[in-house]
């Protein structure tokens, strides 16, 4: 109970400080998860109709998957430089692999009877591709868009050791002075919009699946 009352007071005191990293944390995360979502998209379009690169690709994606977090941010760092720029760089690469992966399995997914039935009718590989295997896969991608925004917003938190903004900057300032109502209130903040943007995702991925079913 008393350190849920340090919180709070942390909270009151540094209000606008904390309105301020919560913004720079939502600019920051948004920026990657755009960018992994665009592009891991077309990757996973492209490589659902090239299968002989889907398991080069997927498993160069796995590669950079594994790798911490951390050692990514320090690899970039002497190429990109510290702050936002490495951040949005180490944070799309992480939320390209999910999407991929998901954009490809989801358009695989599509029955083959459809796809032939629409060839049969004269669409093309665009109409089949944007009008038939995306808006089926649509369950499926929003799943991993799911998973990659949930990621991205609490792996946004190591950025602050590199420079960048956001909330990670109230745990690595209250890891240094030792206090652990700011390292907590950071902490559960990050955590929060996580567990909020799953939910609405989540919301979102049950009326998709619900109409694929009904399809």
């Amino acid at each position: 109970m008393e350190l849920i009352k340090e919180v709070v007071q942390v909270y009151m005191e540094r209000r606008d400080w904390f309105a301020q990293l919560i913004m720079e944390h939502i600019a920051l995360s948004a920026t990657a998860i755009v960018l992994a979502g665009v592009i891991g998209l077309f990757i996973g379009m492209w490589i659902s109709e090239h299968d002989r690169m889907s398991s080069v690709i997927l498993g160069i994606a796995n590669v950079f998957y594994t790798i911490p977090s951390i050692s990514l941010l320090g690899m970039l760092i002497p190429f990109i430089g510290i702050g936002n720029k490495t951040a949005v760089t180490a944070l799309t690469i992480y939320g390209i692999m999910p999407m991929v992966r998901n954009t490809y399995t989801g358009i695989k997914e599509v029955p083959e009877e459809i796809v032939l039935a629409a060839k049969g009718m004269g669409s093309t590989d665009f109409q089949i591709m944007t009008k038939i295997k995306l808006p089926m896969a649509l369950g499926v991608i929003v799943a991993g868009v799911r998973n990659m925004v949930v990621m991205t917003i609490s792996v946004a938190a190591i950025a602050s050791f590199i420079g960048a903004g956001g909330l990670g900057v109230a745990i690595y300032r209250g890891i240094t002075i030792y206090n652990t109502a700011l390292t907590f209130g950071g902490s559960f903040l990050i955590a929060l919009l996580a567990l909020v943007s799953d939910l609405l995702l989540g919301k979102m991925e049950k009326i998709f699946k619900k109409r694929r079913h009904y399809q």
